[in-house]
């Protein structure tokens, strides 16, 4: 794991620089340790506890595998985020923030996919075929394309986390990430409104040095969850999962433990075949019917089960819906029930933006009730939550 950052580092880049106290906000007073020459002055003790916080949380973001989106276009940011990023391969965007950019994620993917396709038309020589006027077009929209989305060519579904240099010039950025309930790492001045920022570093968020020591210690921290990631690859190729190594003796004590179980189940069922051998007709005949009562339920519930999985007999879900779901392979209420919230709602933003206000929550509760034939309960619990969320 990377050093931690330390106060005295901190201080000398110029974190602890405030904005004029005439300019603040007030919901950034529990980070504001005091006032000097009309300036406030950030309390470095707690940026670096939220910086610790912060590179914890993104290392492990990281290490799952999903991209780290950067934001920054503000003059002295731009050059120190596209350095430090691409040294990690993470996406950034320094340019003008492309509106939709989240929210409306398949046409930006559209415009990266041109994109590759102008490179294509560049390899196998169509591009050669086009007229001195078109090929200057094509090459102009290339530059265009290149210079605004460039640097997120790379990512093919939305991030998993949005990293922020202030806030408020970026605002767009972060209500599209609250939108999808993507988390937001953000630099945040005295300024600016913490409310809407997952993990807040208070910080100087103007001088190019408090953004550059900030950056290297996120980077060194996102770079460390890659090289876990990296290793633990290595590991399961190599078949010596440490994991799996330390779990042997367990397993070996549970397989004893099943066994002795299972010994102790075949003795008791060689008790109660002689019981019943030695029954009389009447016990025979007052079991009998519990047993048919039995045999008719579960008759029914096969009936339920046999027809069709609609999807859209849970609250929430329509046809467009329904059809984005059974394309991923979720075409069923048992499979619906298994997949986690997070997994739907990116299928249905794949599939269209615009259901992108979906809230699939409460769906594999709804899923899970179906499946098990409980239309009953279903109903009532659909009576009770409206638009299908408690």
């Amino acid at each position: 794991m990377a050093k931690k950052a330390e106060v005295k580092e901190l201080l000398e880049a110029g974190v602890h620089f405030g904005h004029l106290t005439r300019k603040w906000n007030p919901n950034m007073a529990p980070y504001i340790y005091m006032e000097r020459n009309g300036i406030h002055v950030i309390n470095l003790y707690k940026t670096v506890a939220k910086l610790e916080e912060a590179n914890e949380a993104l290392s492990k973001i990281a290490a799952s595998g999903r991209k780290i989106l950067f934001v920054a276009t503000k003059k002295q940011a731009k050059d120190i985020v596209a350095e430090k990023v691409a040294n990690v391969n993470m996406p950034y965007i320094t340019e003008r923030w492309p509106g939709g950019m989240l929210t409306n994620f398949v046409t930006i993917r559209k415009a990266v996919k041109k994109m590759a396709s102008i490179d294509r038309m560049k390899k196998d020589g169509t591009f050669n075929t086009l007229s001195k006027k078109e090929r200057l077009q094509v090459d102009r929209l290339r530059a265009k394309l290149e210079k605004n989305l460039g640097s997120i060519s790379d990512m093919t579904r939305l991030p998993g986390a949005l990293f922020v240099v202030d806030t408020m010039r970026e605002h767009i950025a972060v209500k599209e990430a609250q939108k999808l309930n993507i988390p937001i790492f953000a630099m945040v001045d005295t300024n600016s409104d913490p409310r809407p920022i997952n993990y807040v570093i208070p910080s100087n968020d103007d001088a190019s040095k408090s953004i550059n020591v900030i950056l290297t210690e996120v980077t060194n921290a996102i770079a460390a969850g890659l090289e876990e990631r990296k290793s633990e690859k290595q590991a399961e190729k190599e078949g010596a999962d440490p994991k799996t190594a330390a779990t042997t003796e367990t397993e070996v004590v549970e397989k004893v433990e099943k066994e002795t179980e299972v010994e102790a189940k075949a003795t008791k069922e060689e008790k109660v075949e002689t019981a019943k051998v030695e029954e009389t007709p009447k016990q025979v005949k007052e079991e009998a019917a519990p047993k048919t009562e039995k045999k008719e339920k579960a008759e029914v519930k096969k009936a339920a089960k046999a027809e069709a999985d609609n999807l859209t007999k849970i609250e929430g879900i329509g046809p467009k819906a329904a059809e984005a779901l059974s394309k991923a392979g979720i075409d069923s209420y048992a499979k619906l029930a298994k997949a986690k919230a997070d997994k739907i709602k990116e299928i249905l933003i794949e599939a269209s933006s615009r259901m992108a206000h979906l809230d699939p929550d409460s769906w594999p509760k709804q899923a899970k009730m179906a499946a098990d034939g409980n239309w009953d309960e279903l109903k009532e619990w659909q009576e009770k939550a409206k638009g299908g969320v408690e």
